[in-house]
């Protein structure tokens, strides 16, 4: 519960730093050199949306276990990773990864790699929790609702 509350605010951080500057992130976006133009806008609007939606999710909700705001989360945090990876591996120089927007901006430097790592070390134990969670409620709902070869008779 408290990974997802932490979760959920750094996202939460990284979406209104995106909007507030939002005029900037398809440009920043084309900086990784994959994308232009409206792939990158559209990459942009994607990426702040899923922040704000498993933000929301997370923060409002930090105890409810369902998979689609973890799969969102998951989602963020892989395209962030590739498109620092890739980056940092072909030495292209960004002034500003663009996480926070152009607020908290910070180049792309070997850190932000270990950043990214971490984000998907989070997707993995937040995929972790769910399959912990997940059959032992299926299992307590199959044993309660399930009728006993006794009561057919």
């Amino acid at each position: 519960m408290i990974l997802r509350i932490v979760l959920g605010a750094v996202l939460a951080a990284m979406a209104v730093g995106q909007l507030a500057s939002f005029d900037a992130m398809p440009a920043i976006v084309t900086t990784y050199d994959l994308t232009s133009g409206a792939i990158s806008t559209a990459l942009a609007v994607a990426l702040i949306s899923a922040e704000i939606a498993t933000a929301g999710w997370f923060l409002a909700r930090s105890r409810f276990r369902a998979a689609t705001p973890v799969w969102l989360y998951t989602g963020v945090a892989v395209v962030w990773s590739v498109l620092a990876a890739q980056a940092f591996a072909r030495g292209l120089v960004l002034d500003n990864c663009g996480c926070f927007g152009t607020y908290a901006a910070q180049p792309l430097r070997w850190y932000v790699l270990v950043e990214d790592a971490l984000m998907l070390l989070y997707a993995w134990l937040l995929w972790r929790g769910l399959r912990r969670a997940r059959p032992a409620s299926l299992t307590a709902r199959v044993f309660t609702a399930a009728p006993t070869s006794q009561e057919n008779h």
